[in-house]
């Protein structure tokens, strides 16, 4: 074990004993390096005549560039475009991230949290949360409705045994399912891993407020029963609310604070929230009952060795254009403009749903938030189906599993909705089995 990584434990188990529980056996020997990215670092404040340590050209004191690419960015300085950031993010980003994160989750109240470490986008943040908190044969719970990309991250690259349990109960997020899946799993299993996505990808749904107390409360029972539990909360399409009833910030703000065998880990990003999905830019944040700084330090550096270790740094580009656009006086009109024509085109799905004639080859799934929805299939195959809409109706949708399709209504204009839903209709009807 490298000695900085056991100074990390060290605190580790100080501040919060059972988050080193919580942790992998890779998670326990990550570190953050010192070496030549101190020295860099140390050089920088310190070496003002001469400064030979940085991995970049550099030319008349700026990172050296060509023209032919500057000139696509007019109002960005040089070395906010093309130098290196730190493997942590640009910290005036993290700042003010962390800043958003407490005014967005009026649940947190006066919990500590940390400083969020920068990933690149959401996919890239699960897979460093993987690292640290899971190892084969760990169990993870999370429910039968999933984006497909969870099985990649944790079931195939970390063998990690995936434990479902029903989405739905009727029009409903399926407490008691979830309830008796985590108890259950709590009398084998000291350390347990919960994913929560809401809204959820595929299905669009997000929890109710009195759905995520009682969500609350199973995670609850089970932490103040002895079992670590590290709560990965996916929060990509957070913000995309569009019923009043349904939980309007992350679960983060009730989990961080709960109790000290629950570490709140939340992974989200400018992708969605911000429409930016090419940009890559992410944020992975802790926080648990009683956290003090001493460990969301060690956690921090754990992380952005695992990022160091695994692409070195995030791209600094993105990272100043989201800084710079979340003090953008017009953001938030903006944001509003968009969100406006999202719920449109929710509630134009809703719409066209609701005529009768569609229930003899599908149910629809509860949807209330986010990009997507589903329907269950009566009697056609959904591959077959999928490939039948390609081949005879140029359209596309996504089949899920053997009963379910998923629909994309986030990239389609409102006055294209019902045509999509008929075809898909004729097409369900042609391919019945």
């Amino acid at each position: 074990m490298n000695a900085l990584a056991d100074e990390c434990n060290a605190v580790i188990l100080n501040e919060a004993a059972p988050v080193l529980d919580m942790l992998s056996e890779l998670g326990k020997k990550l570190y953050y390096p010192k070496g030549i990215l101190s020295q860099s670092a140390e050089a920088k404040q310190k070496g003002d005549t001469f400064n030979a340590t940085i991995g970049i050209a550099t030319q008349n004191s700026e990172g050296m560039h060509l023209e032919c690419v500057k000139k696509y960015f007019n109002e960005l300085p040089v070395n906010d475009i093309f130098t290196y950031a730190p493997s942590f993010g640009i910290p005036a980003l993290r700042k003010r991230w962390k800043e958003k994160i407490i005014h967005d989750t009026p649940s947190l109240g006066d919990s500590c949290i940390s400083t969020p470490v920068v990933t690149h986008a959401l996919t890239h943040g699960l897979s460093i949360a993987a690292d640290l908190f899971i190892q084969p044969g760990d169990l993870v719970i999370l429910p039968d409705k999933i984006w497909g990309n969870y099985k990649l991250i944790l079931n195939v690259r970390k063998k990690a045994e995936f434990l479902h349990f029903p989405f739905f109960d009727g029009n409903r997020f399926n407490i008691e399912a979830c309830s008796k899946t985590v108890r259950e799993a709590a009398k084998k299993r000291k350390k347990l891993v919960m994913l929560l996505n809401f809204p959820n990808n595929p299905t669009g749904y997000s929890i109710s407020v009195e759905e995520a107390e009682k969500l609350v409360d199973i995670l609850l029972k089970a932490a103040s029963g002895g079992t670590r539990i590290a709560a990965l909360l996916d929060d990509a399409y957070y913000g995309l609310f569009y019923e009043k009833d349904t939980l309007q910030e992350s679960l983060f703000g009730k989990l961080a604070g709960l109790h000290e065998n629950i570490l709140a880990v939340k992974l989200d990003g400018a992708t969605k929230e911000f429409y930016m999905w090419g940009f890559r830019t992410g944020f992975i944040t802790f926080g648990i009952r009683s956290g003090t700084e001493a460990l969301y330090d060690a956690l921090e550096k754990k992380t952005a060795g695992g990022i160091r270790g695994n692409i070195s740094n995030c791209c600094k580009l993105s990272q100043n254009v989201l800084l710079r656009i979340l003090d953008d006086p017009d953001l938030q009109k903006q944001k509003e403009e968009k969100f406006r024509v999202m719920k449109e085109r929710a509630l134009k799905v809703k719409e066209v749903l609701s005529n009768e004639k569609f229930e003899s080859v599908w149910d629809a799934y509860p949807f209330n938030s986010g990009y997507f929805m589903c329907l269950r299939l009566k009697h056609a195959d959904p591959e077959k189906l999928r490939v039948h809409l390609l081949d005879k109706y140029g359209t596309g949708v996504i089949a899920v599993n053997s009963t379910d399709v998923r629909i994309a209504f986030s990239c389609l204009e409102t006055d294209e909705i019902e045509e999509l839903f008929e075809t898909v209709y004729t097409a369900a009807k042609e391919t019945e089995e």
